[in-house]
């Protein structure tokens, strides 16, 4: 067994203390999100902005340098701890071009934005939120500028996200995915008894859905003894290290599918952060291999398990003693509600049809305001525009336009794109566990996940960023990313939906 340099061990103890910074911040973070009282937003900014400041000053220390040169020849090129190195050095490298005060200046900025834009989608008024935007947007540019990129600045931004990824490959994408979405969509509408959500509103109390989460989570593998749920505007799932996973939902008493997607979604997000090795704590071994591996997961539990026709059937007992007023329909009219193709405004309620769209419009738009060819003033103008052309819907206010995301409000400028990459992934990852586990539909149908999940912590969850994501899905599947596995899911399901 080959002796671990001292410079690497170094690594590890610094990667430590650098996850223990981020845990705290996130900490901050969901408390913020959660239960913070109105009148601590600054206040919360400063703290933020200080461990972030902190966090950049420990990952850009020159010392960092010295053992990464150390350990650069020092492992096999195909061993776990070389591809850590490279990790670390990647990310150094992108830190060391942003100085700390940038870097407290944006912490600061997006906790402030952050408290106006939930103030602003309130009222709906997006020019209260607007110069917090333009703030944003400005240093996002500065950092872009500092970080470098070979065409446009949202190439520099997305590489933080899903690195490897250019803003010339996702339009190709977007290019390829567009027409088909639109006409799978299209048929969609013209069923000629098309589903619908609103066709099984009624009364579920809050609690009542509450008790009935708390069930199902155990079920699916979530541990609950190394996490909780709790309710926030924007639903997310953190996960600040070993045995404390944090994610949250919302609400509808007149429609509990909000809070059950919601849930199956983010308990998606914390199956990954559970699943990934503890004892790699503070090195990438430990963390996600990107944020577009990171929704695959979350995607993958809530619309291949969640959605399925297998999932109504077998919990229908539990829910209709749930929610008495389920009693006046059957499961298959739940099944086909829950899959129900149609228009709306907000993305985290859209279906899994046109969902995508939501997400080439955020696209479109971001590129645009990073290079200046679309003004702050004018993005109500140009969502709301685009929208109608992509969704056939007139936006009736900001809110549900280009308020409705928390994401811009923090700064996050090349995020979306990561979605439509999660779907993907989710589908080719659910076409090769039903290939390589003969059985599974099987285990399902009896409401036994653990096969699913284990699965997935062999093929994605323990190798965390070991492999690029790209080459992770080639290995978990056997083929590179191809759109067409996921297409194929939405023609199907728009044909069952049919019969």
């Amino acid at each position: 067994m080959p002796v671990i340099p001292s410079a690497y061990a170094k690594l590890r103890a610094r990667g430590k203390e650098l996850s223990l910074l981020g845990a705290t911040g996130g900490l901050l973070g969901w408390d913020q999100e959660t239960l913070l009282p109105p009148k601590g937003h600054s206040f919360r900014a400063e703290q933020s902005a200080q461990i972030a400041g902190l966090s950049h000053r420990l990952a850009t220390s020159p010392e960092i340098a010295r053992w990464l040169d150390d350990c650069s020849s020092a492992f096999p090129a195909d061993s776990a701890e070389s591809a850590c190195v490279a990790r670390w050095r990647h990310d150094y490298l992108r830190a060391t071009r942003i100085p700390p005060a940038l870097v407290e200046e944006n912490e600061l900025a997006s906790g402030l934005a952050r408290s106006a834009w939930v103030e602003a989608r309130k009222k709906s008024d997006f020019p209260a939120f607007a110069p917090h935007l333009e703030k944003l947007l400005s240093l996002s540019r500065k950092m872009a500028d500092l970080w470098g990129y070979s065409d446009q600045p949202y190439d520099a931004l997305l590489e933080g996200y899903e690195p490897g990824w250019l803003t010339r490959d996702v339009t190709a994408l977007f290019a390829k995915l567009r027409p088909r979405l639109v006409s799978i969509a299209e048929k969609s509408f013209a069923l000629p008894r098309p589903p619908s959500r609103k066709n099984i509103r009624g009364h579920y109390p809050r609690n009542h859905q509450e008790i009935f989460l708390q069930q199902l989570l155990p079920k699916i593998g979530f541990d609950t003894a190394a996490g909780r749920l709790d309710s926030s505007t924007h639903p997310f799932c953190s996960g600040l290290g070993p045995g404390d996973t944090r994610m949250t939902t919302r609400y509808d008493e007149t429609d509990f599918m909000v809070s059950l997607y919601g849930v199956l979604h983010e308990a998606g997000h914390g199956l990954y952060d559970q699943g990934l090795p503890e004892s790699q704590l503070g090195t990438p071994l430990g963390q996600a291999a990107s944020l577009g591996i990171h929704e695959s997961q979350s995607r993958l539990w809530e619309n291949r398990i969640g959605r399925s026709r297998s999932f109504w059937k077998t919990w229908w007992p539990d829910l209709i003693q749930a929610f008495p007023d389920l009693s006046r329909h059957n499961h298959d009219d739940c099944w086909r509600a829950s899959n129900a193709v149609e228009r709306s405004f907000i993305r985290v309620e859209a279906d899994e049809v046109t969902y995508d769209l939501h997400i080439l419009l955020r696209f479109e738009l971001e590129t645009q305001l990073l290079k200046g060819d679309l003004a702050v003033r004018d993005l109500p103008a140009a969502w709301n525009e685009l929208f109608e052309k992509l969704l056939g819907l007139k936006v009736p206010d900001d809110a549900r336009g280009c308020l409705q995301d928390i994401h811009w409000s923090l700064g996050g400028f090349g995020y979306f794109p990561t979605y439509t990459l999660g779907n993907l992934t989710s589908s080719q990852l659910w076409q090769a566990a039903n290939r390589d586990l003969p059985s599974l539909s099987s285990s399902i149908d009896n409401r036994d996940y653990q096969p699913l999940l284990r699965w997935l912590r062999e093929k994605v969850h323990a190798h965390g960023r070991r492999y690029p994501a790209s080459e992770l899905v080639q290995r978990a599947t056997g083929k590179a990313l191809d759109p067409e596995a996921h297409l194929s899911v939405l023609e199907w399901k728009v044909k069952e939906l049919a019969s």
